[in-house]
Order: C-alpha cells, then structure tokens, then sequence
C-alpha cells in the first residue's frame, strides 16, 4: 500500500507507549498495534484526532504517500 504510518516514529519521539496511547485515546492495544504496522484499510476521523492530539501532531507526520506501491491503482474509481 503507498500509505505509510510513521505513529511508531511518533510514539518514538514523544517517549510514548502503545499501551499509554492506546488507553488515553480509548482504543485496544491490538487495534493500536494493527494500525501500527498498517494493517488496517483505513481509520476513523476521530480516532486520527485523539491520536493528533494525545502526541501533539499533525496527521501528516503519522501518515506518508509514497507512490508506487502495491494496490496504488485501486481506488482510483472512487
């Protein structure tokens, strides 16, 4: 996917756990971890916020287009 999620970079620079974020913005450690390694096909608006400002960020720093990718065509009819 040409969607990169650098929320382990930013947990990284905050000097921030996982499991703090994760029981701060009201999610599971699991769907955290999913989201993490970009597993997920997409993300709620609203957890993105609580996420922007539970580490005092920009959705741009967790989230990078990097063109080329698989699946970089499927959602072009959308």
């Amino acid at each position: 996917m040409p969607i990169i999620v650098n929320l382990d970079v930013m947990l990284a620079r905050r000097k921030v756990r996982s499991r703090e974020l994760a029981t701060e913005i009201g999610i599971s450690e699991a769907n955290l971890s999913l989201l993490k390694s970009g597993k997920v096909k997409g993300v709620r608006f609203g957890t993105l916020a609580r996420i922007c400002a539970a580490l005092d960020c920009q959705p741009g720093d967790l989230l990078e287009y990097r063109p080329g990718g698989e699946d970089d065509d499927a959602d072009e009819g959308a």
